[in-house]
């Protein structure tokens, strides 16, 4: 079952990174035909490089069109990013003291995600407009994020694991030893769903986290008048 696990998780990063790298390189070489950014926007590169900012950190966009929305939205990602950030104690030794500062909120962290995906799951629902545009898979891949947390969590106060076997197991990934995965279906389950995460990631509409970087009403600078706006031709195939 160790072995089993490992190669599982190594091809799934190895999709993961693969697949997302392509789909970027890909954004990357697609010419923006109109100089299109949403107004008011910034008339300098250091304008929209704030601009920027402001739409990953705060979601800045989000919060101007619906508050519920946004707060909803900010909990799950902030979470998210505060999971994935204590997680990483069970890939170091010693562990950084950053992590280990953060690491006691992990569990208010998945508790964030889980409040911040009902509200989300809630809105597509219970709002009729939002329900209409809704496919089964946008549904499908918010119960699939909560119960990542709900078995992450469900191993922190119900069925507890071995933390030692798991770090050790967790440190053997990157050297490529396979060192016995520590016993409990919980945990098997919640590092399957996280593999089928890794899998189904580049091709699904997660990939918005790298993609808001290439939106031209996000990324452009204002300025038509003072310069010309040339297409850059694309190569064959983009």
């Amino acid at each position: 079952m160790s072995v089993l696990f490992s190669v599982l998780i190594y091809l799934a990063v190895l999709v993961f990174v693969i697949a997302t790298a392509a789909k970027v390189i890909k954004y990357a070489r697609t010419p923006a035909p109109l100089k299109i950014p949403t107004t008011p926007a910034p008339t300098s590169v250091g304008g929209v490089v704030l601009r920027m900012a402001r739409e990953v950190v705060l979601f800045e966009s989000l919060f101007k069109a619906s508050k519920w929305t946004w707060i909803f939205g900010w909990l799950f990602h902030f979470g998210l990013l505060l999971v994935l950030l204590t997680h990483l104690r069970y890939f170091t030794e010693p562990v950084w003291w950053w992590v280990a500062l953060i690491a006691p909120y992990g569990r208010y962290a998945g508790m964030m995600m889980l409040f911040g995906l009902a509200g989300l799951l809630a809105r597509r629902l219970l709002v009729d407009r939002v329900r209409y545009i809704s496919a089964p898979s946008d549904f499908l891949m918010l119960i699939f994020l909560m119960a990542i947390a709900l078995s992450g969590l469900a191993m922190r106060y119900v069925w507890h694991i071995d933390i030692i076997a798991l770090k050790q197991f967790a440190l053997g990934l990157p050297a490529f030893e396979f060192n016995s995965l520590p016993a409990g279906l919980m945990l098997l389950l919640h590092l399957l769903l996280v593999v089928v995460l890794l899998l189904v990631f580049p091709f699904s509409k997660l990939l918005h986290a790298p993609g808001l970087f290439f939106s031209p009403s996000r990324n452009q600078v204002d300025n038509p008048r003072e310069r010309r706006h040339v297409v850059r031709r694309s190569s064959a195939g983009d």
